[in-house]
């Protein structure tokens, strides 16, 4: 009998070391570093209070993000993609800008998956209300600091980027007040 019993806690015990495992190896590690450089003057676009490099400092990249699951876990920002706004040039899906007032997003590179999720929606969960949201851009998550990038650093690898018409359908009136969220998304 107690042979069976330790037969069953070992096998109990390699069970976890192995779903342990598997986890681990579905985590996303960073793929490089970039340097900072010093924008030149009137360069970086700070609206919404996005942040610009600074000449030196060491970013993270990534050229993953976290699996995705049924409920993603992932960090709201706030971004426009209108026409001379923070979000650079035309949205890389269909080389268009788009108002504040519509519901679109740009995912971290990981989740964006060459393009694979463009002119998708997801659903985003958060503050007590969810909403649909149109994938349109990417979040770059490998490269920044640079006149492409808006002199801004790399997305970190969990971002979904959000124009004012997702806030406000999850009950926030000015993003700019809260900054980021705590969010989870899935695919519709």
């Amino acid at each position: 009998m107690k042979k069976q019993v330790c037969s069953r806690i070992f096998v109990i015990f390699c069970l976890f070391v192995i779903i342990i495992s598997s986890a681990e190896s579905q985590t996303c590690k960073p793929s490089g570093k970039i340097r900072g450089k010093k924008p030149p003057p009137n360069q970086c676009n700070q609206e919404h209070e996005s942040d610009c490099c600074v000449e030196g400092n060491l970013y993270t990249t990534y050229k993953c993000s976290p699996p995705v699951t049924g409920r993603t876990k992932a960090t709201l920002t706030i971004n426009s993609f209108a026409a001379g706004s923070d979000g650079g040039g035309p949205s890389e899906c269909d080389n268009k800008y788009h108002p504040d007032n519509e519901p679109v997003v740009a995912l971290s590179t990981g989740w964006f998956n060459n393009e694979s999720r463009c002119s998708k929606y997801i659903n985003i969960y958060g503050n007590g209300r969810s909403t649909k949201a149109k994938v349109v851009d990417e979040c770059d998550s490998t490269m920044g600091c640079d006149k492409e990038h808006d002199y801004q650093p790399p997305c970190p690898n969990n971002i979904v980027d959000a124009s004012e018409a997702v806030w406000k359908a999850l009950g926030i009136s000015d993003p700019d007040s809260v900054g980021e969220l705590d969010i989870y998304w899935s695919n519709v």
